[in-house]
């Protein structure tokens, strides 16, 4: 009786232990297709969400390009003011001079026109057909 006791507990001891060795086995493959079907419904979604990531960025890179470049834009305006105080000058001079020459023109031409005598012509005249 001892015996089948022994036997019985030795069958069960072994069980068990066969039961462990097929779970510690089987667990790695379990847990590789596990991953591998996670990966399956997951990966299509993973890689819009990469390829609406680089658009983004190649849209805030043009962006930011643009930004940059007004920026510089604005820059450079605001050192140009000393060449557009220049230009003011220059056009206040230019309208000035304008105003003297068409003054001193005007007196000339008051000043130089005799008032028309009859008796006198003009020696050397053009005539009006050539």
């Amino acid at each position: 009786m001892e015996d089948q006791e022994m036997q019985l507990k030795v069958r069960r001891v072994s069980d068990k232990f066969t039961e462990s060795m097929y779970v510690l086995a089987n667990e790695p493959s379990v847990a590789l297709y596990r991953l591998q079907e996670h990966v399956r419904r997951s990966l299509p979604e993973l890689v819009q969400h990469k390829t609406d990531m680089q658009s983004w960025e190649e849209q805030s890179q043009g962006a930011i390009y643009s930004v940059e470049y007004a920026c510089s834009a604005v820059k450079s305006m605001t050192n140009s003011s000393l060449y557009f105080k220049n230009i003011d000058g220059l056009l206040r001079q230019a309208i000035s001079m304008k105003e003297q020459i068409s003054n001193s023109q005007g007196r000339r031409i008051h000043d130089a026109t005799p008032s028309p005598s009859p008796l006198v012509s003009a020696p050397h005249a053009p005539s009006p057909s050539s």
